[in-house]
C-alpha cells in the first residue's frame, strides 16, 4: 500500500493514511456498515436471528416490530406503528435515513397491499430488461421453453460476443424470485454460461418473449392464519444430455401461500429414478428444516408436522424403511437424514400417483396446455386490478 497522489507527506514517505471511517464501495464497507447497525439494534432491544442473520426481533409485550437488512435498504414492520415510528426516529440519531412510508417497491419488487392479500410483482423489472435486450416489440409466446427443446453444451456456434447473453441470464436469475413458471427455463440456460451459443441465446430469448406475455403475473401472499408446511418434490431423471445428472424440483406452502422453490441440476449422477427422486425429497426436507427453524425463532408452530408428497413409491419406502442398504449404500450418508425426521414423527412423506403438478413446470419443460394446467391447480388468483394476472 502507497500514499495517494497528493497526500504523499515529505517527512513520512513510507507511512500511509489511517482509515477512520468506511469508504463507500471498499470490500470491509458492508461488513463495517451491517457491525455497526446491528450493534445499534442490540443496543435498542432487538435480537438477531440465527437462521436469518439479516432479520431482527423486537418484543415488547404483546407487540412485535421485525426488521429486515438487505444492505443499506431495509423494511421495518410490526403490530404497533407507533413502535415503528418512534424506531424510526431514534436510528435517525445515528444513522442518515429516509423514510419512505408504506411498502411499495423494494430491491426490484412491487408490492401491492389490498384487502386480502399482497401482491409481490416485478413488472417493471422486466419491462426495463425487455428495453435493455431490445425484445419489447417481440412477438409474445405461451411457454418460457419449447416441450420438444434440447440445449446442450455442444449445439449451435458459438457467440462471437457473449457478453449480453451473460447479462440477460444474470438479469432472468433475480427475475426467478417472483416467477417460479421460469425457474426451469433460466436454470437450463444458466448451464451455459461458460460457452454459449447460437441455439442458447435463442432460448434466452424465448424466455424473454414468454414474459413479454405474462408481465403481469405475480405472487399472490394470502392474510392466513394456518402455518402448516406442505411441499411438493419432483425430479427429471437423467435430463442433462452433456453428463446424465437429474433435475430437481420442489416448492414449499406455508399454509396457502407459495414461499419457495427451486429449480437444480443434481451434483452428482443417479443410478435410478428412484435415487434421482429421493435426493429431491431430501432437498427439500433440507428447506422445511430451514424453514421450521425460521418460524420457530418467529414463534409460530404448527399442530402437525410437515407433509411432503413425492410421486415415487420407491423413494417414499426408502425414507421410511432402513433395510435397503445393499441398494442404496452408494447414496451419501448426508442424503439419509430425511430417515431421521421421518422416523421421530418430524416430517411426513406421502405417495399419490395423481401428485398436483405445483414442481412439475420445476424440473421440466412443458408444453402451453400443460403450463396453463400447472398454474391453475397451485391455484394462482387472477385479480381484476391493474395487476392483470397473478401467481
Amino acid at each position: 500500500m502507497s500514499q495517494p497522489l497528493g497526500f504523499v507527506h515529505s517527512s513520512f514517505p513510507n507511512h500511509v493514511c489511517h482509515l477512520r471511517k468506511a469508504l463507500y464501495g471498499l470490500k470491509q464497507a458492508p461488513r463495517a456498515w451491517y457491525s455497526r447497525l446491528s450493534t445499534r439494534l442490540v443496543e435498542l432491544g432487538f435480537k438477531g436471528y440465527k437462521s436469518d442473520t439479516s432479520l431482527f426481533i423486537l418484543r415488547s409485550g404483546l407487540d412485535i416490530t421485525l426488521f429486515l437488512i438487505y444492505v443499506d435498504d431495509i423494511i421495518v414492520t410490526g403490530s404497533n406503528s407507533t413502535s415503528i415510528a418512534g424506531l424510526i426516529a431514534k436510528l435517525q440519531e445515528d444513522f442518515a435515513l429516509k423514510d419512505l412510508g408504506p411498502l411499495n417497491f423494494f430491491l426490484g419488487v412491487e408490492a401491492h397491499t389490498t384487502a386480502s392479500g399482497m401482491y409481490l410483482s416485478q413488472r417493471r423489472y422486466i419491462s426495463d430488461l425487455l428495453h435493455k435486450t431490445k425484445m419489447h416489440e417481440a412477438k409474445p409466446v405461451t411457454s418460457p421453453m419449447s416441450s420438444s427443446t434440447i440445449l446442450s453444451k455442444h449445439s449451435g456456434t458459438s457467440l462471437l460476443d457473449p457478453t449480453s447473453y451473460r447479462s440477460a441470464v444474470g438479469s432472468l436469475q433475480y427475475l426467478s424470485l417472483t416467477r417460479p413458471d421460469i425457474a426451469f427455463a433460466v436454470s437450463k440456460v444458466c448451464q451455459f454460461m461458460a460457452n454459449p451459443t447460437e441455439d442458447h441465446w435463442s432460448a434466452v430469448k424465448r424466455i424473454l418473449r414468454y414474459l413479454k406475455h405474462t408481465i403481469n403475473h405475480c405472487v399472490f401472499l394470502h392474510r392466513d392464519t394456518t402455518f402448516t408446511l406442505q411441499a411438493f418434490s419432483d425430479a427429471d431423471w437423467t435430463s442433462c444430455l452433456d453428463d446424465r445428472r437429474s433435475t430437481t424440483g420442489y416448492c414449499l406452502y406455508l399454509g396457502r401461500n407459495l414461499i419457495s422453490w427451486t429449480s437444480r441440476k443434481q451434483r452428482t449422477i443417479s443410478h435410478s429414478s428412484t435415487e434421482s427422486e429421493y435426493r429431491a425429497v431430501a432437498q427439500a426436507t433440507a428447506e422445511i428444516v430451514w424453514l421450521q427453524s425460521l418460524l420457530s425463532e418467529l414463534g409460530i408452530s404448527s399442530s402437525s408436522p410437515p407433509l411432503l408428497w413425492c410421486d415415487n413409491i420407491g423413494a417414499t419406502y426408502l425414507a421410511a424403511n432402513p433395510l435397503f442398504h445393499a441398494r442404496t449404500k452408494h447414496i451419501e450418508i448426508d442424503v439419509h437424514f430425511v430417515r431421521d425426521f421421518v422416523s421421530t414423527n418430524a416430517l411426513s412423506i406421502s405417495f399419490s400417483f395423481l401428485q398436483r403438478s405445483d414442481c412439475r413446470y420445476l424440473h421440466k419443460a412443458l408444453t402451453h396446455g400443460k403450463v396453463q394446467f400447472s398454474q391453475g391447480q397451485s391455484q394462482y388468483p387472477r385479480t381484476p386490478l391493474e395487476i392483470a394476472g397473478a401467481y
